[in-house]
């Protein structure tokens, strides 16, 4: 089982940048692949990115593609979402996930994570 908590959310005006943490714990954390995925308020839960098991491969949505980069660091068990040029549609929880045991590849499908954080609020300004 792995545990998830993510950080760094927060208020921001339109333009501005955040880095959201997403710090992992338990069973061979460091070998999940990742992802980041958002809800806005009145919306379905959507794809951010996601990351493969060793930061060699990853995939954004394109609503965010050019601004946000995902990054990981396995010495601290630690995934990043990067976000620039943030716009007030970019308001919403932020969560990180782990996809399941034995997948090492990255993943669009929310159904294919397994151990989910409890969301951090990021909320853009106009």
């Amino acid at each position: 089982q792995v545990q998830l908590v993510e950080s760094g959310g927060g208020l921001v005006q339109a333009g501005g940048s955040l880095r959201l943490s997403c710090a992992a714990s338990g069973r061979t954390s460091s070998m999940y692949a990742m992802g980041w995925f958002r809800q806005a308020p009145g919306k379905e839960r959507e794809f951010v990115a996601t990351i493969n098991w060793n930061g060699g491969s990853t995939y954004c949505a394109d609503s965010v593609k050019g601004r946000f980069t995902i990054s990981r660091d396995n010495a601290k068990n630690t995934v990043y979402l990067q976000m620039n040029s943030l716009k007030p549609e970019d308001t919403a929880v932020y969560y990180c996930a782990a996809r399941r045991p034995g997948y090492y590849s990255g993943s669009y499908e929310e159904g294919e994570y397994r151990n989910w954080g409890q969301g951090t609020q990021v909320t853009v300004s106009s």
